[in-house]
């Protein structure tokens, strides 16, 4: 995510990290090349002219403490700006706390709206909401049929009228149909539409007037960059949007429209989504990818993923078992199957301080997740209990039954011994301090 952006920016701030004190001739060269970065990033002309201006006012006017070179306050600055530029911090979704709360998405044709849709009924059924998907995209072939099918996924009922070409009728009648069934959210999914339809414009300004949502989310394809600003701007002029949401954030390298539309449009970034599982989807805090964006990961996320896909219990089973050498190849598959539902090890890794830009051009072969759990899975219960009875014809049968070599089962193998070694020495020198209880964690 922001990879090119990321890496201009580490190449730019190295004009001045070497120097000895700020100077407004270094200060210069180094926001000129950031200015120059921001633009190719497709950031809009005037939020990045400010956005210079105010980097330079601050830089020129700090005074450099004997611990804290140049490099380093030009970095916190940048940082506090980009902040500043996102929106300084998160705003959680509104809920209307004495009646149905009514979410109402637009946005363009394509902008992962009805995915989208999906993703956030899921997110808030995990709040303990009861949802109700509303399918009154009319115009769309399959619109409706997709959102069942999504809705069917993650057990939410999707509610729509057969051959209603009405989505004022439909978006009103799912309120009652909420009320009836006793469900307390409703997540309307409309048409794309461009904002120069003036007709279809009309369409969704009418099912505001109708429904009168709580929250009215413009959905946005972050990839489409100053394009993305510019519609949302034409939106907001017609709509009056509470907030937005940047999808396909995981595809976008340059960063313009995360950049951009807070700026521009002065409503908050609620929602960021990546990629087409639906339980990819994050609030919005400016300062984390402000961080992510600095190459300094995103420490505060990546422990929020862990913490969402590890259960307490669970937890404090797997701490007992280290301690006591008795981690198995069962436990070592529970591991693997937590880590994918996290999310791709790219995006794990680039959470990481220290480790985000350098994860960009690396090779990392998703697939070896999979031939792990294949080599497991074709282990026996006895096997996988005890591997020190995994002999050679043992081994070959394993290889046979997941489709890989016996080079694959081998280094499987060793590294879980190279593992258990590992393990014997760290509780010998208080392990127990070190795990502590991870599911417990809480980042402070």
């Amino acid at each position: 995510m922001l990879e090119d952006l990321t890496l201009k920016f580490d190449k730019a701030l190295k004009k001045v990290t070497g120097q000895g004190r700020i100077t407004e001739s270094n200060i210069s060269d180094t926001l000129r090349e950031i200015r120059r970065v921001l633009l190719d990033a497709d950031v809009n002309y005037k939020v990045a002219k400010k956005f210079i201006e105010d980097v330079k006012v601050k830089a020129l006017g700090e005074e450099v403490l004997a611990s804290v070179s140049p490099g380093q306050l030009i970095t916190k600055i940048i940082y506090d700006e980009l902040t500043v530029l996102m929106g300084n911090e998160g705003q959680e979704l509104t809920l209307n706390p004495s009646g149905p709360t009514v979410i109402l998405l637009v946005g363009l044709q394509g902008s992962g709206k009805t995915t989208f849709s999906a993703k956030l009924a899921k997110y808030l059924e995990n709040k303990k909401r009861r949802v109700l998907l509303t399918a009154a995209d009319i115009y769309r072939p399959a619109a409706i049929d997709q959102l069942k099918m999504l809705g069917k996924q993650i057990n939410v009922p999707v509610f729509s009228i057969t051959d209603s070409k009405d989505a004022v009728k439909i978006a009103s009648d799912s309120l009652a149909f909420a009320k009836e069934n006793n469900l307390n959210t409703v997540i309307v999914d409309t048409a794309g539409r461009l904002h120069v339809d003036e007709q279809l414009m009309q369409e969704i300004v009418s099912i505001k007037e109708k429904v009168n949502p709580t929250e009215t989310l413009f959905v946005v394809d972050s990839m489409t960059g100053q394009d993305a600003v510019n519609s949302a701007k034409a939106f907001h002029d017609k709509v009056e949007f509470d907030g937005i949401v940047l999808t396909k954030l995981d595809g976008d390298s340059r960063g313009g429209c995360a950049l951009s539309i807070r700026a521009i449009v002065e409503e908050p970034i609620k929602f960021i989504s990546l990629g087409e599982k639906l339980d990819s989807i994050e609030v919005f805090h400016p300062d984390r990818l402000a961080s992510r964006i600095l190459g300094k990961g995103d420490i505060i996320s990546f422990v929020e993923k862990a913490q969402q896909q590890i259960d307490e219990n669970d937890a404090k089973d797997l701490e007992k078992k280290l301690l006591s050498n008795k981690f198995d190849f069962d436990d070592f598959l529970k591991q693997i199957k937590m880590i994918k539902k996290m999310g791709s090890l790219k995006s794990l890794l680039g959470m990481i301080p220290g480790l985000s830009a350098s994860v960009k051009n690396a090779d990392l072969d998703e697939k070896q997740l999979v031939r792990v759990e294949a080599i497991i899975q074709s282990m026996t219960k006895v096997e996988r209990a005890k591997p020190k009875i995994l002999n050679g014809g043992r081994r070959k049968r394993i290889a046979r039954g997941s489709g890989t070599s016996i080079q694959d089962v081998n280094r499987l193998i060793k590294q879980y011994n190279e593992m258990q070694k590992m393990m014997k020495k760290f509780k010998s020198k208080g392990g127990r301090k070190m795990i502590g209880n991870f599911g417990n964690f809480k980042f402070n």
